[in-house]
Protein backbone atom coordinates (compact mmCIF):
# COMPACT_ATOMS: atom_id res chain seq x y z
CA UNK A 1 0.00 0.00 0.00
CA UNK A 2 1.49 3.31 -1.04
CA UNK A 3 0.63 6.78 0.17
CA UNK A 4 1.17 8.98 3.14
CA UNK A 5 2.29 7.46 6.42
CA UNK A 6 -0.56 7.98 8.90
CA UNK A 7 -1.27 7.04 12.48
CA UNK A 8 -4.02 4.73 11.21
CA UNK A 9 -1.60 2.86 8.94
CA UNK A 10 0.88 2.54 11.81
CA UNK A 11 -1.81 1.12 14.11
CA UNK A 12 -2.87 -1.29 11.36
CA UNK A 13 0.72 -2.54 11.10
CA UNK A 14 1.02 -2.82 14.89
CA UNK A 15 -2.11 -4.98 14.95
CA UNK A 16 0.01 -7.71 13.32
CA UNK A 17 2.22 -7.84 16.44
CA UNK A 18 1.06 -10.22 19.15
CA UNK A 19 2.11 -10.55 22.76
CA UNK A 20 3.51 -14.12 22.81
CA UNK A 21 2.20 -14.76 26.32
CA UNK A 22 -1.29 -13.38 25.63
CA UNK A 23 -2.34 -14.31 22.08
CA UNK A 24 -3.77 -10.90 21.17
CA UNK A 25 -2.32 -7.97 19.26
CA UNK A 26 -0.58 -5.17 21.12
CA UNK A 27 -3.00 -2.49 19.91
CA UNK A 28 -6.16 -4.22 21.15
CA UNK A 29 -4.39 -5.14 24.39
CA UNK A 30 -3.94 -1.41 24.99
CA UNK A 31 -0.15 -1.52 24.96
CA UNK A 32 0.19 1.37 22.51
CA UNK A 33 -0.02 4.66 24.39
CA UNK A 34 0.73 6.95 21.47
CA UNK A 35 1.77 7.20 17.84
CA UNK A 36 3.18 10.28 16.17
CA UNK A 37 4.33 10.55 12.57
CA UNK A 38 6.83 13.28 11.70
CA UNK A 39 7.83 13.20 8.05
CA UNK A 40 9.23 9.70 7.51
CA UNK A 41 9.89 8.88 11.19
CA UNK A 42 7.33 7.19 13.44
CA UNK A 43 7.44 7.74 17.21
CA UNK A 44 5.67 5.16 19.35
CA UNK A 45 5.04 5.23 23.06
CA UNK A 46 4.19 1.77 24.31
CA UNK A 47 4.19 -0.44 27.35
CA UNK A 48 4.08 -4.13 28.19
CA UNK A 49 1.69 -6.11 30.33
CA UNK A 50 4.42 -6.41 32.99
CA UNK A 51 7.64 -4.43 33.55
CA UNK A 52 9.71 -7.61 33.93
CA UNK A 53 8.42 -9.20 30.73
CA UNK A 54 11.16 -11.57 29.50
CA UNK A 55 10.04 -11.03 25.91
CA UNK A 56 10.19 -7.23 26.03
CA UNK A 57 12.95 -6.87 23.45
CA UNK A 58 11.23 -9.37 21.14
CA UNK A 59 7.91 -7.47 21.24
CA UNK A 60 9.59 -4.09 20.72
CA UNK A 61 11.59 -5.44 17.77
CA UNK A 62 8.47 -7.00 16.22
CA UNK A 63 6.68 -3.64 16.55
CA UNK A 64 9.63 -1.83 14.95
CA UNK A 65 9.78 -4.28 12.03
CA UNK A 66 6.01 -4.09 11.46
CA UNK A 67 6.10 -0.30 11.20
CA UNK A 68 9.26 -0.27 9.07
CA UNK A 69 7.37 -2.44 6.57
CA UNK A 70 5.09 0.53 5.78
CA UNK A 71 6.16 2.21 2.56
CA UNK A 72 7.64 5.61 3.29
CA UNK A 73 8.76 4.90 6.87
CA UNK A 74 12.49 5.50 7.24
CA UNK A 75 12.86 5.03 11.00
CA UNK A 76 10.89 4.02 14.08
CA UNK A 77 11.61 5.35 17.56
CA UNK A 78 9.98 3.34 20.34
CA UNK A 79 9.75 4.71 23.85
CA UNK A 80 9.01 1.81 26.21
CA UNK A 81 7.30 3.22 29.31
CA UNK A 82 5.65 1.77 32.39
CA UNK A 83 3.76 4.82 33.58
CA UNK A 84 0.88 4.53 33.64
CA UNK A 85 1.15 0.82 34.35
CA UNK A 86 -0.87 -1.42 32.04
CA UNK A 87 -4.06 -2.95 33.42
CA UNK A 88 -6.71 -5.16 31.78
CA UNK A 89 -8.97 -2.07 31.75
CA UNK A 90 -6.85 -0.83 28.82
CA UNK A 91 -7.99 -3.66 26.55
CA UNK A 92 -10.08 -2.41 23.62
CA UNK A 93 -13.86 -2.63 23.90
CA UNK A 94 -13.95 -4.99 20.91
CA UNK A 95 -11.48 -7.42 22.47
CA UNK A 96 -13.25 -7.23 25.84
CA UNK A 97 -16.46 -8.16 24.05
CA UNK A 98 -14.77 -11.10 22.29
CA UNK A 99 -13.40 -12.28 25.63
CA UNK A 100 -16.76 -11.90 27.35
CA UNK A 101 -15.61 -9.11 29.68
CA UNK A 102 -17.97 -6.38 30.82
CA UNK A 103 -16.88 -2.97 29.54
Amino acid sequence: MSGKVTKERVLEALRTVYDPEIPFNIVDLGLIYGVEVKDDVVYIKMTLTAPGCPLAQFIVEQAREAVLSIEGVKDVKIDLVFDPPWTPDMISSQLKSELGFKD
